[in-house]
C-alpha cells in the first residue's frame, strides 16, 4: 500500500480547501441577486398583508406598485403611504434576537393590520408573534396619542392594550418596547395625520 508524506498530505489538503473556497465564493456571489430579490419581495408581501392584500412571490411587486403609493420619511425615518393611511416599520429585540414587523394605521391612528416576524424566538411561545392569530389582536386598537402595550389579561375595551403571549413574557416585553420606539420615532407624523383627519 502506497504511503504519502506529510508534505504531500499538507499540499493536497491546502489545494482542496482552496478549491472548495473558490467554488463556495462563486456560488454565493451568483446567488446574491436572487437572495436580494427574495428579501425585497418578502418585505413587500409583509407590507401588503398589513393592508389586507394577500400576494404571492410572483405578483407581490406588481401589487405593491398598485397599493403602496409612496415611500416617505418622517424625521429621517422611513414609512409607507397607501390609500387611506400609513404603514410604519417596526424593529426591536425579543428574547433570542431581532424582531420586526409593520403596522398599518388609518388617518385617525386606528390599527388596520399588523405583521410581525422574528429571527429566533421559541416556537409555540415567543415565536407566536409571527402568526396571524397574534397579529389580529391589534386590529381595531389605536396608535395615536400613546403606544400599544402587551399585557397579561389585557382589558379588551382598552384601545391601547393587547393580550401578551402566554409563556412568552420576554418576547411580549420586546414587542411592547418595539411599539414604544416606533411611537417615539413617528409621534410627530401620527399627531399631524390625526390633526389633518379631524380638520377635514
Amino acid at each position: 500500500m502506497k504511503s504519502f508524506s506529510n508534505k504531500y498530505i499538507f499540499i493536497y489538503s491546502t489545494v482542496l480547501v482552496a478549491v472548495v473556497a473558490v467554488i463556495l465564493s462563486v456560488v454565493s456571489t451568483s446567488l446574491k441577486p436572487l437572495q436580494e430579490r427574495n428579501q425585497r419581495v418578502e418585505t413587500k408581501q409583509m407590507l401588503l398583508r398589513t393592508i389586507g392584500v394577500e400576494s404571492t412571490t410572483e405578483n407581490a411587486e406588481e401589487l405593491y406598485a398598485t397599493y403602496i403609493t409612496e415611500t416617505q420619511t418622517a424625521d429621517g425615518k422611513p414609512y409607507f403611504r397607501f390609500d387611506g393611511g400609513i404603514v410604519l416599520p417596526l424593529k426591536g429585540t425579543g428574547l433570542w434576537g431581532p424582531i420586526w414587523g409593520y403596522m398599518a394605521l388609518d388617518a385617525d391612528g386606528n390599527v388596520l393590520g399588523t405583521v410581525f416576524d422574528h429571527k429566533g424566538e421559541t416556537p409555540g411561545l415567543g415565536g407566536e408573534i409571527s402568526t396571524d392569530k397574534f397579529a389580529s389582536r391589534f386590529v381595531g386598537k389605536k396608535m395615536d396619542t400613546q403606544p400599544i402595550r402587551l399585557k397579561k389579561n389585557a382589558n379588551k375595551q382598552d384601545d391601547y392594550e393587547v393580550d401578551a403571549i402566554s409563556g412568552g413574557t420576554m418576547t411580549s416585553n420586546g414587542v411592547t418596547a418595539m411599539l414604544a420606539a416606533a411611537f417615539n420615532d413617528y409621534s410627530s407624523l401620527l399627531q399631524s395625520q390625526t390633526k389633518q383627519s379631524h380638520e377635514q
